[in-house]
């Protein structure tokens, strides 16, 4: 069996979905997206066919390699999101030819089913409580939300009251029956981010998602050591050798990193368990599309230390398209705030093509918003 076609669909509302073709009739499906850079993402993957055509799909670990060691740029966003979708691809595929799903040919699945949440409140928090509320009435008992707007490296004692205040009238809404996640989204600094965890302690918090941005382990790793909230990192850092400097210096307890950015299947799962040697949770990241979802849960049955998954149902990013659109009727099922894991042949799920092709006419134009301080100065989205 060989490769014969890499073809790339960008669809609304953010996403790329990629599928490759085989001479033995097999397809498998990926989606190596980088929000905002989804042209960018298909221009490498138009870039690797000369990598791939004439391969041999099943030799999934050989073409990883083949693609990461070429040259002597490795890592980074862009090339390990590429090799995200391209692996999903393959063990979509090798799934495919061996009837059955990733996690059967990878030791087995752990569990059979994974707890879920979803987010509420938008880019800037608002509605938290309606938001939250409807969740629950939904079965789920977990939501995350991005905490703050922009915020200075300094900012004021104003700012920190509204902000608590906000997440406190949530709590006092939900009560103990709703978990909260809350999502500092790099948008703070190091200074009010201690401020910050200090004041939030007592809501106690699921976990706290990006307290400084990820190229500060080292303030994080501070900021751990003095707070009893659980810190997360992972959805900005892109390979087992990110990941080490977090796990040597304990930033945090668990990890979220992103099966479609951080070199797909096969190098979640060598993530996954580095970080059940330091005793590290894991979460995996994924507010983006269905055949990433679909990745991550393959994630979620191999890691014994996954414990919940992020899926983009709904998302305030979802106009124009949403997680169920492109997948057949029943390719997810979500039962009291639980993801069932795929059964099926591959990543277990049925994309349909027709939709793919026919929102991809349309296409998207999808870019992060840019904003700015009351002084003038960039701000962190």
């Amino acid at each position: 069996m060989r490769i014969t076609a890499l073809k790339t669909f960008l669809v609304p509302p953010r996403w790329l979905f990629l599928k490759v073709e085989t001479d033995a009739g097999i397809s498998g499906w990926g989606e190596p997206v980088l929000e905002g850079h989804a042209r960018t993402l298909a221009a490498k993957i138009g870039e690797l066919e000369q990598v791939l055509i004439g391969r041999n799909p099943l030799h999934i670990e050989d073409i990883w390699q083949s693609i990461y060691r070429n040259g002597c740029y490795r890592g980074g966003p862009v090339l390990m999101s590429a090799i995200s979708g391209i692996d999903m691809a393959l063990w979509d595929i090798k799934g495919k030819f061996h009837d059955a799903p990733v996690h059967a040919l990878l030791g087995g699945p752990v569990r059979h089913k994974v707890r879920s949440y979803c987010w509420i409140g938008g880019d800037r928090p608002a509605n938290l409580v309606e938001d939250a509320r409807a969740l629950m009435k939904a079965g789920f008992d977990a939501c995350k939300m991005n905490v703050v707007e922009e915020l200075q490296i300094v900012d004021t004692g104003k700012k920190v009251d509204a902000i608590v205040a906000r997440l406190y009238e949530l709590r006092e809404a939900v009560g103990r029956d709703m978990d909260l996640a809350l999502d500092f989204h790099g948008r703070v600094h190091a200074p009010m981010a201690k401020a910050l965890l200090k004041e939030l302690e007592p809501l106690r918090p699921l976990f706290v998602e990006d307290a400084v941005a990820s190229e500060h382990v080292e303030a994080m790793a501070d900021l751990a050591r003095a707070t009893t909230i659980p810190l997360v990192i992972g959805e900005r850092l892109h390979s087992r050798f990110d990941f080490k400097r977090v796990f040597e210096t304990r930033a945090a307890s668990i990890i979220n990193p992103d099966t479609a950015h951080v070199g797909g299947i096969s190098e979640m799962v060598r993530i996954g368990h580095m970080a059940e040697a330091y005793d590290v949770a894991l979460a995996p990241h994924c507010p983006i599309g269905p055949i990433a979802l679909a990745a991550s849960l393959q994630i979620d049955a191999l890691c014994h230390n996954a414990f919940i998954q992020e899926q983009s149902l709904g998302i305030h990013y979802n106009q124009g398209g949403d997680l169920l659109d492109y997948v057949a009727e029943g390719s997810f099922t979500i039962k009291e705030g639980f993801l069932d894991i795929p059964q099926g042949p591959g990543l277990g799920v049925e994309v349909n093509e027709a939709v793919v092709r026919e929102r991809a006419v349309k296409g998207h134009n999808w870019t992060a918003p840019y904003w700015r301080h009351a002084d003038g100065s960039v701000a962190e989205w």
